[in-house]
């Protein structure tokens, strides 16, 4: 939340909390901890499963808690114990009841450690629930504990704080609940207060009861327990209040309180906590206590005061604490209302001399702080604590606390309670979207900057649960705000630091750098201000005018300049650098741009770029290639209108001091409209589907959403080619009964129907528990089910081969039928794919089997990225699926492999296409007919031929063949469109025909000719609308059934698309575990309501959260908000049903097991062990994957030329020696792929190869060079990855991105890094155990070309890994192959030489002429080089922002 006012803040700018990372040298060098975990735990560690771990606590105390406390327990030591597995195979085995308090306090510091770093910490304890609840209300008392030292308890605070946000593991759960229960309101002010509470809600009181009861039921150590918890939270708050008024406050304090704050803050964020906790809150009155307290209002502690602002939002929003039940504006202002009325009542009773104008004042004019306060002035003090008493506020704590209860504090009660608040549609409404400098360097957005861990921030968290819908749109548009306005600053930063700002005067700025993404620019030329708009107070618009001088630009980035678009996002900056800040003692820190000296930036969209002649640039690529073109433009600009406002009210004159305009890239630029809609939504009642809405809040049955548990489940449905056969069918329903239907018998062929048979209920045994358990598995519909299964012969649908339909050719196993039986019924399917295993394949399945079995409903396909969406689109085109109903928005549809286009306006072209064609085939049908007139002269006209001829003509035809004596040759002579039909394949009608054969055939042909008017209708709107607008958009609307786009694309056309009035059924969305929540949510929300109803039936989820989640540039936003968080993966964490795809069929099954513990139940499909590519040695090599260790080359490592810029020379040269060899044997270069961990180590690499490949054709390029992460959903047949640490692990200590390095190769991944380093790291042993039990220095195989016959050496399906094979040969190093790869290519080239008669001096490419080229692929080795040219100029324009592009480049810093 922003700061209520600007202030001064030292407390902001503090260090990080333990300076470095653990190093290779602190896990296993001679370190104090490294020799001390040797000494006691490592050498146990595979033995310790066998026996209980003796723990010794002298070692404890003297090793370990005295080296921590006397360093203020810096994170780098915490991070050694926790990569020393201190906690695994030491702390957590030797844990018992008789443990120490160190032995408690060691284990919390290592969980909040590994919370910290986005590591699993609570499976450890899975194992002992019963010891880990005894550590867990050990840990509770410590943080109430006042011998311990203030710092000991903030560390217990945030295990505590941590456990509250993994309510999701079940061991926490149990131990968390009980501490937020109904039993806290035994700590109410009075009783009467309780009872009232209670007695307005029966489900309250039942509540209440049912506790005394577990109390009284309860023996004494439980009776002793349960007091503990009912009062452990009061009593926290009590430190708290106490600690905030404490004189001389100490950073430590300072520190508790904030965690305190922000631990009340998650409490009150999510119902189950909040549905008690809040009563006790506001009884407690802790804002009212907090806002006066000395520590609150120390200048300084500006992050406190925000902390509390938030704590504030949470706890006067408008939910009903116990239905969980979202107030709209009205109805919280009528409750505001009747709190106004229970004063004016208590008011006018007991206070009628002094108070009666009070009692009698309407509404708005005493729910303001200033009006109130001076109603309350004539009370005494006795006589406020009256009144606050018989409003039931408390007005006595414990005197331990020391709380100044005076007429002072009493009324800051009075006033918090019955002051008015704004909504946060209110809040949400005044959130601009543009940025001013004062917003880019806002103190709680720059706290961002330096964020470690070690203090809270004073942002909302995407949680497992939300209080409403609007509650999750309100954090989602401050947090994308949020993280909008730190990328744009970072980008203005970055453009300053290369300006290079100089004056040599006062007000007088130079530029002597340069930035590819700004122009210094003469101030803007203001030409337009338009009057407010009726019922605005800002003006409609503001039009300026910006001329840049493109002179000294080259051609690349004059493209770019003048390939802005309109609504295209600029930024006017004010720049002077004889104005420079400097930092002062005690202020806040000053940032890189203000030092260069920024003084204002104001945001602008542009209208229109103009040449140096006033001539608008529409297509700048057309323009740029023409000639005569001169270097100034003209850009217009729409200024923000607020801004402008506020600047000439304040009299602000910032427009004459601009003198640079910045520019950021396309796709990082979307930020406004994306805004908008966020905004938008949250200012709307746009609902969710009924049937999703509790789900999707994270309350309620799990289960809730599946289409087992709805009431209108398709019990009939259509799977079409989804089965190929009988056995398939009987395969695919393992558990299930499968009958045929009544109206056949034995087995049969597709297509297949099946019907849920239903089972009478039973009887219920005993009365059911209407608590649900959250751990209780869902009720099944019957113990086995029984499907029907009946069949239909498809319908003949013409004699053309094109009339045959496409269908399915895929042998889905049964998982893979499983999630496309619940996809195609309504409800919430989830479907977790790992890596190759057909989640692409059953999306398409699901989608075609809506589109047949429901012709009315049209269906949203959503996908994170152009790549996969265009992947998925092929795969449905390929289907029986026509192609007039299909539609791709956004600017991904160009890189769309098919013969037809599927944009908006492709399609529009494609009806109009479709409509020539079909009238001709009219015009064929009239003449065929002898019908007279111009009947193919436009839709209309051909819809009056068909009325007047063509059905009248069937109709009679129809009167021949129903008549029970005609036989199949009078029906054959009566068919009416012979002759029409003479170009289809012959006979038309098969010889010997029975009468049914020649009726099918007859009413094929009637159908392919039906078909052509009933395209002729759907093309008439076409000839009538004359706008292309209003074409593409009735397309949207009217005719399209399958409308495709990406989740970025979504949010920003958001409210475009739904004031049209599109409506849709069903949503299938791939790789949703890659796209952030909100960008989930929004395709949920893209129509408006009918009847307060939105008619969504299918939501589809398709994804795999074990692989990379959403890419989120700022650490804070990413891990302390939890901003990277998708819907699916959220949907997971809380139990919701999944369906797991079990086979994979992309990788041979030896590097599928790399990344199978990822996935225990992942299997192998049979082609994998039978197709000879999976079966054949890899050729050259001895192994079909392996782990090369590649030590220091030219005397070092890892390096990093710019921050975050990592990169590896030794791993390049190696990388790209191993490509080099592979096409000296023949691999074609379109199947290898080279793969880094840093977008450094990419740009290496693609030099590396642009010096030693590019202009060789004997190699040419790989198909691509990527980082991993952008690699994610592709494959290819070999990979060479490169993983350049050598200090650190680094970010790949995630294994969701090891396990998409592991998965991307289908028959070969030879992996370059350091040994040392990674075979250490406890979260990747699993992988890395089996690829060390393989040599790691690279073994070759000699005299082999590609394709190799060799087979892989196999036993019983496991690799002989220690077998030699002839030809064998190991390189030592890089050198050694670099050496072998030289002598290899000096080789061929003499051979091809002697094979083509050339002199030893003729130059490479006239030996090679056009055929060795040809080896590499042909196409695909222009894609690679067409690739690595977008890769080159991608460098060049981006190397600025090459942290941002990749995402993840910041993050272990």
């Amino acid at each position: 939340m922003p700061p209520a006012k600007r202030v001064k803040s030292s407390a902001d700018a503090r260090p990080n909390a333990g300076s470095g990372r653990p190093t290779t040298e602190d896990l296993e060098g001679e370190s104090e901890f490294a020799n001390l975990a040797r000494q006691h735990w490592l050498k146990t560690t595979k033995s310790k499963r066998a026996g209980k771990v003796k723990v010794k606590n002298d070692i404890l105390k003297r090793e370990i808690w005295d080296a921590l406390e006397k360093d203020d327990f810096p994170l780098k030591s915490l991070l050694v114990l926790e990569g020393l597995q201190t906690l695994e195979s030491y702390l957590w085995p030797g844990y018992g009841e008789d443990s120490s308090n160190y032995h408690v306090l060691l284990i919390v510091l290592i969980v909040n450690a590994k919370r910290r770093e986005r590591l699993d910490a609570w499976d450890v304890f899975s194992d002992r629930p019963a010891d880990f609840s005894d550590l867990f209300r050990r840990a509770l008392s410590m943080t109430v504990d006042s011998s311990l030292s203030w710092t000991v308890r903030t560390h217990v605070l945030l295990f505590i704080i941590y456990a509250f946000q993994s309510l999701d593991c079940a061991i926490v759960r149990k131990e968390c609940a009980p501490l937020v229960s109904i039993s806290v309101w035994h700590n109410l002010s009075t009783e009467q207060k309780r009872d009232e509470i209670l007695d307005s809600n029966t489900q309250l009181r039942k509540a209440w009861r049912a506790s005394a009861k577990r109390y009284d039921a309860a023996d004494e150590p439980t009776k002793a327990r349960l007091r503990y918890e009912r009062s452990w939270l009061y009593t926290s708050v009590l430190d708290f209040l106490t600690l905030l008024y404490l004189p001389n406050a100490k950073p430590e304090h300072l520190l508790y309180c904030e965690r305190f704050v922000e631990f009340l803050t998650d409490l009150q964020s999510q119902l189950p906590t909040r549905r008690y906790v809040n009563t006790l809150l506001k009884d407690l009155n802790v804002l009212p206590a907090a806002a006066l307290s000395p520590m609150y209002n120390d200048e300084p502690n500006s992050l406190l005061r925000d902390l509390c602002a938030l704590l504030s939002h949470y706890s006067y929003f408008t939910v009903d604490d116990q239905t969980g039940v979202q107030h709209t504006q009205t109805e919280a202002y009528d409750r505001h209302c009747a709190n106004l009325a229970k004063l004016q009542r208590t008011a006018l009773k007991h206070f009628k001399e002094k108070l009666t104008v009070l009692a009698l004042s309407n509404y708005g004019s005493i729910d303001r702080r200033s009006e109130l306060e001076g109603y309350l002035e004539p009370l005494t003090d006795e006589e406020i604590e009256e009144l606050s008493s018989l409003l039931g506020l408390r007005t006595a704590y414990p005197e331990s606390t020391n709380l100044p209860i005076n007429r002072k504090f009493l009324i800051e009660v009075l006033l918090s309670t019955f002051e008015r608040r704004k909504t946060y549609q209110e809040t949400a409404r005044d959130l601009t979207v543009l940025p001013n400098e004062e917003m880019l360097f806002e103190i709680g957005l720059r706290r961002t900057d330096t964020y470690d861990g070690s203090h809270p921030l004073a942002l909302p968290k995407l949680n497992l649960q939300y209080l409403s819908v609007g509650d999750f749109l309100w954090r989602a548009l401050v947090l994308y705000r949020c993280e909008s306005f730190y990328a744009i600053r970072q980008d203005i930063e970055d453009v300053l630091t290369r300006l290079k700002p100089e004056s040599k005067r006062p007000g007088e700025t130079n530029f002597t750098g340069f930035s590819r993404m700004a122009l210094p620019i003469a101030k803007p030329t203001i030409v337009d201000v338009a009057p407010p708009l009726v019922g605005d107070d800002v003006p409609a618009t503001v039009r300026a005018e910006v001329t840049i001088d493109l002179r000294k630009c080259s051609n690349a980035i004059r493209r770019d300049w003048e390939s802005l678009r309109p609504d295209d996002v600029l930024f006017l900056v004010a720049v002077d650098a004889s104005k420079s800040k400097k930092a002062a003692n005690g202020s806040a820190p000053i940032t890189e741009a203000e030092k260069l000296g920024l003084v204002a930036v104001r945001s602008a969209e542009v209208i229109q770029i103009q040449d140096d002649k006033g001539r608008a640039i529409r297509d700048a690529q057309a323009y740029f290639n023409g000639h005569n073109r001169g270097s100034l433009r003209k850009i217009v600009l729409r200024l923000d209108a607020k801004s402008y406002k506020e600047d000439t009210e304040s009299k602000r004159n910032v427009y004459d001091g601009m003198n640079l305009i910045v520019r950021r890239s396309g796709r990082e630029n979307n930020f406004k409209p994306v805004l908008q809609s966020i905004r938008d939504l949250t200012l709307s009642d746009v609902p969710l589907a009924s049937w999703l809405h509790e789900v999707f809040l994270g309350y309620g049955d799990p289960a809730g959403a599946t289409y087992k548990q709805l009431p209108n489940r398709i019990k009939k449905i259509d799977y079409r080619d989804t089965f190929l056969d009988w056995q398939h069918l009987i395969q695919s329903l393992p558990g299930k009964i499968v009958e045929p239907g009544d109206d056949v018998s034995g087995s049969f062929g597709p297509p297949y129907l099946l019907e849920t048979v239903e089972r009478p209920a039973e009887a219920a045994v005993g009365k059911p528990s209407k608590k649900r358990r959250r751990d209780a598995e869902p009720a099944l519909i019957s113990e086995i089910e029984t499907v029907k299964v009946s069949t239909y012969k498809p319908p003949n649908n013409g004699p053309y081969p094109i009339d045959a339909p496409k269908l399915n050719s895929v042998h889905f196993t049964p998982t893979q039928v499983e999630a496309i039986i619940s996809g195609t019924q309504p409800g919430l399917t989830i479907v977790v794919g790992p890596p190759g295993t057909g989640k692409t394949d059953v999306a398409t399945q699901i989608i075609n089997n809506i589109y047949h079995n429901f012709p009315e409903q049209r269906t949203l396909l959503i996908a994170h990225s152009n790549q996969a969406l265009n992947q998925l689109f092929a795969k449905i085109v390929a289907l029986d699926i026509d192609e007039r109903h299909l539609l791709r928005l956004g600017h991904g549809e160009e890189d769309l492999g098919t013969e037809g286009s599927f944009s908006k306006h492709g399609r529009v072209e494609s009806f109009l296409e479709n409509r020539d064609r079909y009238l001709q085939e009219v015009n064929r049908l009239a003449a065929s007919m002898g019908a007279p007139g111009a009947h193919g002269n436009s839709a209309e006209t051909a819809g009056y031929f068909n009325s007047a001829y063509v059905e009248p003509t069937w109709a009679s035809f129809n009167e021949v063949a129903k008549t029970e004596d005609a036989s199949a040759e009078d029906i054959v002579k009566a068919f009416p469109f012979h002759y029409f039909f003479s170009d289809a394949p012959q006979p038309l009608f098969p010889p010997s025909a029975d009468r049914e054969t020649v009726l099918e055939v007859a009413n094929g042909c009637y159908r392919h000719i039906s078909k052509i008017f009933s395209e002729l209708a759907d093309v008439m709107p076409f000839e009538i609308l004359r706008r292309d607008r209003d074409k593409a958009n009735y397309l949207l609307t009217n005719e399209a059934r399958i409308i495709a786009m990406t989740s970025t694309h979504a949010a920003m056309r958001r409210g475009e698309i739904a004031s049209l009035g599109f409506h849709y059924d069903n949503v299938v969305m791939e790789e949703a575990a890659q796209i952030t929540e909100i960008e989930n949510f929004i395709p949920l929300a893209m129509q408006k309501p009918r009847d307060g109803q939105t008619s969504l039936q299918r939501v589809v989820l398709c994804g795999d959260h074990y692989q990379n989640s959403p890419v989120i540039q700022s650490l804070a936003f990413r891990h302390y908000a939890n901003l990277e968080q998708s819907l699916f993966s959220r949907l997971v964490r809380l139990g919701v049903p999944t369906i797991n795809l079990d086979q994979q069929g992309r990788a041979r099954p030896s590097i599928s097991g790399l990344y199978k513990w990822r996935y225990p139940q992942l299997g192998d499909l049979p082609h994998t062990q039978t197709l000879k590519e999976y079966v054949t040695a890899n050729a050259g090599f001895k192994y079909d994957y392996q782990f090369v260790n590649v030590p220091d080359y030219k005397g070092q490592g890892e390096t990093e030329p710019t921050p975050h810029f990592i990169q590896n020379l030794g791993e390049a040269e190696y990388a790209v020696a191993i490509y080099q060899y592979m096409r000296l044997l023949g691999y074609p270069a379109g199947k290898i792929s080279i793969l880094a961990t840093y977008a450094g180590q990419r740009a290496l690499i693609k030099d590396v190869l642009q010096h030693r490949c590019a202009k060789n054709p004997i190699f040419g390029l790989p198909r691509i060079v990527t980082t991993v992460d952008k690699y994610q959903g592709e494959q290819n047949d070999y990979i060479i990855l490169s993983l350049t640490r050598t200090s650190k692990v680094g970010y790949l200590r995630d294994i969701r991105r090891l396990t998409v390095a592991l998965s991307r190769a289908r028959l070969g991944l030879y992996i370059l890094g350091r040994r040392s380093v990674f075979e250490t790291c406890y979260e990747l042993r699993e992988a890395f155990e089996l690829l060390l039990k393989r040599p790691n220095k690279l073994s070759l195989v000699t005299g082999e070309l590609w394709p190799s016959e060799r087979p892989l050496l196999t036993a019983e399906g496991k690799e002989e890994d220690d077998a030699a094979v002839p030809g064998e040969a190991v390189m030592e190093g890089v050198e050694h192959l670099g050496q072998y790869v030289f002598e290899m290519a000096n080789t061929r080239i003499k051979q091809l030489k002697a094979e083509r008669g050339l002199p030893e001096e003729a130059p490479i490419e006239e030996v090679m002429g056009e055929v060795v080229i040809g080896e590499g692929g042909g196409e695909e080795e222009g894609e690679a080089g067409e690739a690595m040219g977008a890769g080159a100029v991608d460098d060049e324009a981006g190397e600025e922002g090459v942290v941002r592009i990749e995402g993840f480049e910041a993050e272990e810093e």
